[in-house]
């Protein structure tokens, strides 16, 4: 899989273009109906892409298929898109682009043929492939695009149904509320409140256990265990290991959750985004998942987490 590369549709297209774009949009509304909108696959259109498909690609794999109501190939590879992207319940979802009606979305994506199959993970365009090809190879293609976003730490790409934009921002909410409705949550909110942390992590390890990837189970156990590590550090030594020792990967990581607990948050990311930079194999893959793991601590659509996860991409990838 190429690299993936940052993408903005502003600036993208020349101004004439505008003109042109409206007419056949106009002349294509009958045209774009050609697939119905569902949970997983739904159409997309210049005005709709910043939210359904930048800010959707931060919590699941978002799979762009332009197609237009003129191409043959078009017609046999989208059914395929579209089922697969059902069998696939929410682990990503498939965005239907219409050329015609949508140019100046077609001109900054550079599409020069189609079928055009692109990915955008995590707010950046992964390439993708052309014409419809059978769907052994478009599986195979998926299965690496999965791989990417699974590496990214990406939410929703492990089979759970993917949030929508209203959706994450009221689990966002709930986040940073607190509400602790759950029994689980209520005992360990008590228990961090007296400073027992075993019975705190305890209290989470329940709750996910009852329900996999709730967010606030997720990000309480992860505060849990980063406090946990924390305290067994002598810190002053620690932050003389790694000044003096910048590609000691232990030493790196250590002083990263003792930013976080510091609430530098950013320092912390920033410091092992650096040392991927500048590893390799199992030493990089370490803080890599590392890394991952702070990423657990906040909402998904989290500013700086948002901005880490599209640097680790770019180094990656």
């Amino acid at each position: 899989m190429q690299q993936p590369r940052n993408f903005s549709l502003h600036g993208a297209v020349d101004l004439g273009a505008r003109q042109a774009a409206a007419q056949r949009q106009q002349a294509s509304a009958t045209a774009s109906q050609g697939a119905a909108s569902s949970e997983y696959v739904f159409d997309v259109t210049e005005a709709t892409f910043e939210t359904d498909v930048l800010e959707r690609s931060r919590t699941v794999p978002v799979i762009m298929d332009l197609w237009a109501e003129w191409c043959g190939p078009c017609k046999q590879l989208s059914p395929v898109l579209e089922r697969l992207a059902g069998e696939a319940a929410g682990s990503w979802v498939l965005a239907k682009v219409d050329v015609d009606a949508n140019p100046q979305l077609s001109a900054a994506l550079q599409v020069q043929s189609i079928p055009m199959v692109l990915a955008v993970i995590g707010g950046q365009l992964v390439p993708g492939f052309l014409g419809a090809l059978p769907e052994a190879q478009v599986r195979q293609w998926l299965g690496q695009v999965l791989e990417v976003a699974q590496q990214l730490g990406l939410p929703g790409a492990g089979g759970q149904p993917p949030e929508g934009p209203e959706d994450g921002a009221a689990a966002d909410e709930r986040t940073e509320a607190g509400s602790f409705a759950e029994p689980e949550l209520a005992e360990a909110q008590q228990a961090m409140e007296r400073g027992d942390l075993d019975a705190a992590g305890e209290a989470f390890e329940r709750l996910l256990a009852n329900n996999p990837g709730d967010p606030l189970g997720t990000a309480g156990l992860a505060q849990v265990n980063l406090v946990r590590r924390v305290k067994s550090y002598d810190q002053a030594q620690a932050r003389r290991d790694a000044a003096a020792h910048p590609d000691d990967v232990d030493a790196q990581i250590r002083v990263a959750d003792i930013e976080m607990t510091g609430g530098n948050a950013e320092e912390a990311f920033d410091r092992l985004l650096g040392v991927i930079r500048r590893t390799t194999g199992e030493e990089r893959n370490k803080v890599r998942l590392h890394l991952v793991g702070l990423f657990d601590m906040f909402p998904p659509r989290d500013p700086r987490v948002t901005k880490a996860r599209s640097t680790l991409s770019s180094l990656l990838f």
